[in-house]
């Protein structure tokens, strides 16, 4: 791993909006559901998300009531089927080709490339594992005792802090490793705040090398 001033250097990444042209968490529950269920599903969301919209809803709120019109009940074998096709064969499509271009750049350095995202971690983990990221943070769903899954996430949405307690859960003190920073929104504050090279939409403030 490349060293600078004795320490690792980690490429942190949001996914929705920073990797990614889009959000990806309706495309992939249109996957898992087909067109005729994700409309009936998205019309009796609509109070939900126009609340969300409207900054009356919390994130996590919101996308819980998501994820349970979706998904409650359903076998995680089932998910993780779905996962596997939208991650090969849906996800290419949605990404921004100077993002792919920034993450090969610090996997040329041997940097330490992690995905950190609110996107639920079933998809991002198989597509990862394709594109050289060593690990994937990010929001994960309970499982039921039955191999089901509830509707709900296990633990807290990654966004916002709990972006920067899960990067210190996996690596230690911030102050151990150089961190770059990559994000769009303000569920990156707190990641950007802290990277020693923070990029908010943008992939070149720094100055990339070749």
């Amino acid at each position: 791993m490349t060293q600078q001033h004795n320490k690792p250097v980690v490429a942190a990444f949001d996914f929705d909006g920073t990797l990614t042209r889009r959000d990806t968490l309706f495309p992939f529950l249109l996957h898992v559901s087909g067109p005729l269920a994700f409309s009936v599903n998205f019309l009796s969301l609509l109070p939900t998300l126009t609340a969300y919209a409207l900054g009356m809803l919390r994130n996590d709120i919101a996308k819980q009531r998501v994820l349970r019109r979706f998904l409650a009940n359903m076998p995680l074998t089932e998910i993780q089927q779905h996962a596997l096709s939208f991650a090969a064969l849906k996800l290419p499509v949605l990404l921004r080709n100077e993002a792919m271009q920034r993450l090969a750049w610090h996997g040329r350095q041997d940097h330490r490339c992690i995905v950190i995202s609110a996107s639920l971690e079933n998809y991002l983990k198989p597509w990862g594992s394709t594109v050289g990221i060593s690990d994937v943070l990010g929001s994960r769903l309970e499982i039921q005792t039955n191999g089901s899954a509830s509707g709900n996430l296990q633990g807290e949405n990654c966004f916002g802090e709990e972006k920067m307690r899960r990067l210190e859960a996996l690596l230690g003190p911030r102050e151990g490793y150089i961190l770059y920073a990559y994000g769009d929104s303000s569920g990156d504050k707190a990641l950007l705040s802290a990277a020693d090279f923070p990029f908010y939409k943008s992939f070149t403030q720094q100055g990339q090398q070749s």
